[in-house]
């Protein structure tokens, strides 16, 4: 089933777009590892999020380094990976996608109140509603250079997951 996907799925949106949700539905589906780039946090920064502070650019370095780093290391095995990762600006895709091959990137798009709701419903999640905003501020819409896919999360997980692979040309 995996011949014509991509070695990597990176997953993008803002917080609440259902990354982590659909990341875990498409590793079921799919049967290739997930990863949730909220691993790649380093302490410093989860701290700062849970007090309500976005990041800066040079508090996500270190994570954005990281997140490469698992994927070169999916590439250079042979493997499949499903990473998701906010990856909100061009200059965060560069870090984690560049130019490497076999990497594709899936926005996961909806509303501001879809996406409002679905945080407030959330438990135990380091990420404040209170952020939202500065989010969708900071998203840069892949531009078409970047060959990315848009999904909507309008749906139900599975619908959602089932999207994502028939756009990938399955």
């Amino acid at each position: 089933m995996t011949e014509d996907l991509p070695a990597v799925i990176l997953l993008m949106g803002v917080a609440g777009s259902g990354k982590t949700t659909i990341g875990k539905k498409l590793s079921e589906m799919l049967g290739w590892p997930y990863a949730d780039a909220d691993e790649f946090h380093p302490a410093a920064n989860v701290t700062k999020m849970r007090a309500g502070h976005p990041l800066t650019d040079e508090d996500r370095k270190p994570w954005l380094a990281a997140i490469a780093s698992h994927i070169d290391k999916t590439i250079a095995v042979g493997g499949h990976a499903i990473v998701s990762c906010s990856a909100l600006k061009r200059s965060y895709r560069d870090v984690i996608v560049g130019a490497r091959k076999g990497v594709r990137i899936v926005l996961l798009e909806g509303s501001h109140d879809l996406i409002a709701a679905r945080m407030g419903a959330r438990k135990n999640h380091f990420m404040p509603t209170s952020l939202l905003d500065s989010q969708f501020a900071t998203l840069e819409r892949p531009t078409p250079d970047e060959h990315a896919i848009v999904v909507s999360v309008a749906g139900t997980p599975d619908e959602i997951a089932a999207n994502v692979i028939a756009k990938l040309g399955r």
